[in-house]
């Protein structure tokens, strides 16, 4: 018997799941995240985990992870000391950035210091053209004193960022191979192989904050590798992306950049593998977990993919306060939702929910660990949407008067409030900002929210996705088994994945057809040498985009290139498929006016795993037809807006319901990690796949705006 495990670090848990390549074990783990030392939740969870399977250590084939760690490394400023070198004239780039003020009306906008200080950040005296043409070569002498300066401060590491390195990269060549010779101590990182791409600003910004993580990274994943290998298991450890591939801890090593966003890119990849196999291959992926919320839009059984993301935000929900980082990542929004935000209310006598959030350590008040404010996780408790002898399966018991406590001094009291009017406040605000955050991200996208069904998972997502789903009013909810976990489960899911991007711009009706077949077939080359570590040549893939825009546009768009050799010729396929991609952006095309390409892009792919879900047998009477009686845990009381009031509810065992079994709302649906939520209007069916589908009536419902 061979095992894998999906490993999800959390800002609140760390989720864990564990199967088998027969699709016979599913076994889920769910433990408090070690903010001091994450590594360590993540060998309790693994233990338990296989304890709790009866699994021995030596079948895990593949252990493969996420976690917000480099993030939080970003956001925290704990990074390496770090100092940049440069052409001269531009050390200042960090500083300046895009001269753009994410807020045009905030007096006092505040924007992200560079990683880098300006007495760290050093010039050379070199100098190349767009095209690649050296002007100035660079003096290795000049470079040399250099080092020796470098040597003589207290520097951890140095990104060597030139400009048009991405056109000719022999100069940063040169200066990495004096910096590592000379100081093999140092982390060391070239903007030419961290992103070949045009833009000094987020190539410098991605460059810089590359190396500031490479320390936090090989510590962090060398202690996780030597703490798996002392429990036994002797399978690879793979490190998720942000694009959703997967990658070799080596890599992920020497450029952990590309595994910052890993975490939410599991999630969103589990949804699309539900997707495909219910039939749904466009879905909302909802995750709502105990201190964010995340969405992501999936269409054609793909997570959609943005060419860039952001940092380090000072203002963590507004774009353009944030440290631009130029690689690829699944395209999501944060919402600061989750079942740990703090309910409070604000100068104006208003209930706000969030974006803080009450964490793991000391928790929801309800969680007995010293929390007073009151939090979502509170609210749902006191609504009877949660059971509090069966919080994580029991493991930890819910404190409902703590709960009420809280919410009664800080919300109800203040807003003259029953505290259980004030717990459906909390409820109903923190799904209203859910709700509007997902339809404006959708909007932007040029997407109708209203035929997306909504994916439900994380701990709190399942509880609160039925009333989203209605304020959005898409036409369906879907919850898969272990919908706590499912995020770990994304990463079982996710091929051996490697991006690669080439600037070689030029004007359509006149490009270099060879320039660019050259840089394609380089990116492939490259691309098969790096998964040959574990995937054997002939089982890579290929993908390919290139980065095109209207003439004058100072953004492009990725657009999909057509199979076969690139050549004279193919350019009206190019302009072809560059107008479908921009209309299914914008919602039309400006006819008659030039495209350019930019960017080349590839994706080199390894075979997608295949993830065998196990077959439900229980719950079926002798003769084979669904007992939905056996499936009934009880009853209980749960508020009902529409109602105004407590009503009595039929409480279900997720792991006794079977496909084909079906029944109305209102109904609570009870696992170990996660509740699933029915609205009075809502009806309930278990597909194929035992997910739990929960048609949406769109009508509103009495007693809600």
């Amino acid at each position: 018997m061979a095992y894998r495990i999906g490993v999800d670090i959390g800002g609140t848990f760390t989720d864990l799941i564990l199967v088998d390549d027969l699709g016979t074990v599913f076994q889920i783990g769910k433990v408090l995240t070690t903010p001091a030392d994450p590594a360590a939740g993540v060998e309790r969870g693994v233990r338990d985990l296989l304890k709790a399977a009866g699994a021995p250590a030596r079948a895990v084939t593949q252990v493969v992870h996420g976690t917000t760690l480099l993030t939080n490394a970003l956001i925290e400023r704990k990074g390496a000391a770090t100092a940049l070198i440069t052409t001269r004239g531009f050390r200042d780039t960090l500083e300046i950035g895009r001269e753009h003020r994410y807020d045009m009306y905030d007096l006092f906008i505040e924007r992200p210091a560079p990683l880098v200080p300006r007495h760290r950040r050093y010039e050379l005296r070199e100098r190349v053209l767009e095209d690649g043409t050296v002007v100035q070569p660079l003096d290795l002498e000049e470079a040399d004193r250099l080092v020796d300066t470098l040597l003589r401060e207290d520097i951890e590491a140095v990104a060597v960022c030139f400009l048009h390195s991405y056109r000719a990269p022999a100069h940063e060549q040169a200066v990495g191979a004096l910096i590592r010779s000379r100081a093999p101590q140092w982390a060391c990182a070239l903007s030419h192989e961290v992103v070949s791409e045009i833009r000094e600003y987020e190539r410098t910004s991605t460059t810089v904050a590359n190396v500031y993580i490479q320390g936090v990274a090989a510590r962090y994943l060398t202690r996780l590798q030597e703490g798996l290998k002392a429990l036994g298991i002797e399978g690879p450890l793979f490190i998720m992306q942000s694009t959703g591939g997967i990658c070799s801890v080596e890599t992920a090593c020497r450029l952990p950049i590309r595994v910052v966003e890993s975490g939410p890119a599991a999630g969103a990849l589990a949804a699309a593998h539900y997707g495909r196999l219910a039939g749904r291959p466009a879905l909302v992926s909802f995750d709502m977990g105990g201190t964010t919320a995340k969405a992501c839009l999936v269409e054609q059984g793909e997570p959609l993919v943005a060419p860039e993301f952001e940092v380090a935000r000072v203002y963590r929900f507004k774009r353009g306060s944030g440290l631009p980082i130029k690689v690829p990542a699944i395209e999501m929004i944060e919402i600061g939702a989750g079942g740990g935000s703090i309910a409070r209310v604000d100068r104006l006598g208003l209930l706000t929910v969030g974006p803080d959030s009450a964490g793991a350590d000391p928790g929801p008040a309800c969680y007995g660990r010293g929390g007073v404010e009151p939090t979502v996780t509170d609210a749902d408790l006191v609504l009877g949407y949660l059971d509090p002898g069966f919080f994580l399966g029991g493991r930890l018991r819910l404190d409902r008067e703590a709960a009420l406590r809280a919410i009664t001094e800080r919300v109800a009291a203040p807003l003259g409030l029953d505290p259980v009017q004030a717990a459906w406040g909390i409820h109903q605000v923190v799904n209203e900002n859910m709700a509007s955050a997902i339809r404006v991200h959708a909007a932007e996208r040029g997407k109708d929210i209203r035929r997306f069904p909504l994916f439900a998972f994380g701990g709190a997502g399942p509880v609160h996705a039925h009333r989203v789903a209605r304020i959005l009013r898409c036409p369906a909810v879907i919850s898969p088994l272990g919908a706590g976990v499912v995020s770990a489960l994304g990463f079982l899911v996710a091929p051996l994945v490697f991006d690669f991007v080439r600037t070689v711009p030029s004007r359509l009706e006149a490009i270099d057809w060879e320039a660019v077949r050259a840089a394609l077939r380089e990116m492939e080359r490259e691309g098969r040498q790096i998964l040959s570590e574990v995937v054997p040549g002939d089982q890579v893939t290929f993908r390919r985009w290139a980065d095109m825009r209207y003439r004058g546009q100072g953004h492009e768009i990725r657009v999909p290139l057509p199979d076969g050799e690139l050549g004279p010729g193919s350019e009206p396929a190019l302009v072809q498929a560059f107008e479908q991609t921009y209309a299914s952006l914008y919602g039309r095309t400006a006819p008659g006016v030039p495209v350019d390409a930019v960017s080349w892009r590839v994706a080199a792919e390894g075979p997608r795993p295949v993830l065998r879900l196990p077959a439900a047998s229980a719950g079926r009477d002798a003769s084979g037809t669904p007992d939905l009686a056996g499936a009934l845990k009880g009853r209980r009381a749960a508020y009902l807006p529409e109602c105004r009031r407590f009503a009595t509810v039929p409480v279900y065992d997720r792991y006794r319901l079977v496909p084909g079994q079906a029944f109305p709302g209102p109904a609570v649906v009870e696992e170990e990690e996660s509740t699933v939520v029915v609205g009075p209007d809502g009806r309930v069916r278990v597909d194929d796949w035992l997910n739990l589908v929960i048609e949406v009536n769109e009508r509103p419902a009495r007693g809600e705006a």
